[in-house]
């Protein structure tokens, strides 16, 4: 398995959150849809989708968690949650 790369973001250091970066292929249709999606919504961008797109993933599948639900909201909703 590949070595995960640590990165962090100050623009969520702030929220004293932990960020965890790592690199993932995209199949080319998806990659063109997501390239498309952020051209036409100025206010996202491709780790604001990923994000989101985790998230509901895990709350579909029946995960439950506060922290989680926040991050799914806000990315969604562009809010911030302060603790």
């Amino acid at each position: 398995m590949q070595e995960l790369n640590y990165r962090e973001n100050s623009q969520f250091l702030n929220h004293k959150d932990e960020v965890i970066s790592f690199k993932c292929e995209l199949q080319e249709n998806l990659q063109k849809a997501m390239k498309e999606f952020v051209e036409e919504h100025p206010n996202w961008d491709q780790y604001r989708i990923l994000q989101a797109a985790i998230a509901g993933f895990l709350m579909q599948k029946g995960f439950q968690n506060r922290d989680l639900t926040r991050l799914y909201i806000g990315n969604m909703f562009s809010m911030n949650f302060k603790d």
